[in-house]
């Protein structure tokens, strides 16, 4: 009978409600996350402190380390917040060569939307998030289309992606006009004073290939790479 009442006891204490002690959260993790990316959309990562991203949803300091240990935790949400996106790159039964270049354009459009991208996932230590998984699947998956084995599926992943966080990476450097500018008339007079030294470049230089948008050169290098791929296949070296 004593072994009877414990066990009800037992029972009662296991179904009792979790503590509800402590304020409840007001806002969500995902909630906070689109705020500091917004934020760091318009002023920089650098804005994205948590003082300014509590004050943004309206919370103390302190409560915003309840839901984020820190900046780092909280940049590793927008990272991957902003790579929620749709995973359609064409029809099935296209090609997978055209899907994957339309991955990676898709890819370089989240770099284009949020130029704090770049520098936030340069600096990171924490795991991949799902939704970034989610798009290394799907390039992984049209690579496996291809016939190539699986660890030069693996290289060329890291190929692609490589192209495209260069490309980025040009990009962000030449944002502003006015630094692109500078650098052009620099670079001009450097060609023009020793013309004998750098006679390939200053043939660029004088048909504009510096000027020109640098876009049809990201086409170009994702062509080269996915070349390289079917020729890899077509030679047997996979």
């Amino acid at each position: 009978m004593a072994a009877k009442k414990s066990s009800q006891a037992n029972s009662k204490r296991l179904e009792k409600p979790a503590s509800t002690r402590g304020p409840k959260p007001s806002v969500s993790r995902d909630r906070i996350a689109r705020a500091a990316v917004r934020l760091a959309d318009k002023e920089g990562l650098a804005a994205v402190t948590m003082q300014r991203i509590a004050r943004e949803v309206g919370l103390t300091t302190m409560a915003l380390y309840r839901y984020f240990p820190g900046k780092a935790e909280m940049v590793a949400l927008m990272i991957d917040s902003v790579a929620d996106s749709s995973l359609h790159f064409g029809r099935p039964s296209l090609p997978w060569s055209i899907r994957l270049k339309k991955w990676a354009q898709y890819c370089l459009t989240i770099y284009r939307d949020h130029r704090w991208f770049l520098e936030a996932t340069t600096a990171r230590q924490s795991p991949i998030g799902p939704n970034e998984l989610a798009w290394m699947e799907a390039a992984l998956a049209m690579l496996a289309e291809s016939g190539l084995e699986s660890k030069k599926r693996h290289h060329a992943f890291f190929t692609l992606i490589a192209h495209v966080r260069g490309h980025a990476t040009f990009e962000d450097a030449g944002a502003s006009s006015a630094a692109g500018k500078v650098w052009m008339r620099e670079l001009t007079r450097t060609l023009q004073q020793e013309p004998n030294r750098y006679p390939t470049l200053l043939e660029v230089l004088r048909l504009g290939a510096f000027s020109e948008d640098i876009a049809g050169a990201f086409d170009f290098g994702l062509d080269c790479i996915l070349d390289g791929v079917r020729a890899q296949v077509s030679n047997g070296t996979v």
